[in-house]
């Protein structure tokens, strides 16, 4: 077992200050950098960042990071539902370790796309309509997929239609 205990850290997440959802972590005290590999291979839409340990995956509008001495999730009501959220993803690292051999590791990375790239897509015009304090926010969130293209307004009138056709294409599954 990699994983063999840890402890639940919430923390507000800089994307939603003040907000009642919490991100959190768990964290331990073994390396688990060897096994991120072997859950790139089996998790459909992983992307995966060796230099630096890193793997993330979503899960519908949950965000899971695996880094070398923790994993993360961005979306938490408490420390209960942060627990169980992240015991499945706990699990499934000692599972995956345990059944290495069956498993051909994987370590090309399948890029998603930034923030930035997100933002120059959008209409910049800062309307709130989608009850962000700015769009720039608005990218931020919807690269996490805590927000949804559909909840910008202004990217469905026609003048945003190419705009729109690319964003699309920039973060579909």
């Amino acid at each position: 077992m990699l994983i063999e205990t840890y402890e639940i850290e919430l923390y507000t997440p800089p994307w939603n200050p003040g907000g009642d959802r919490f991100a959190a972590r768990a964290r331990f005290a073994g390396n688990i950098s060897k096994v991120l590999p072997y859950l790139n291979a089996i998790l459909r839409g992983a992307h995966y960042v060796p230099a630096m340990n890193t793997l993330m995956v979503k899960q519908g509008e949950l965000l899971v990071a695996f880094h070398p001495y923790e994993i993360a999730i961005t979306d938490a009501a408490n420390h209960t539902d942060a627990e169980r959220q992240l015991k499945p993803w706990i699990e499934l690292v000692n599972q995956t370790w345990e059944r290495r051999r069956e498993i051909t590791p994987e370590q090309s990375s399948r890029p998603r796309p930034t923030h930035l790239a997100i933002y120059k897509l959008l209409p910049n015009t800062n309307c709130r309509q989608c009850n962000e304090l700015t769009c720039y926010i608005f990218a931020t969130k919807l690269m996490l997929s805590l927000r949804k293209l559909e909840e910008c307004k202004p990217l469905f009138e026609p003048a945003y239609e190419e705009q729109r056709a690319a964003l699309q294409d920039l973060i579909s599954p």
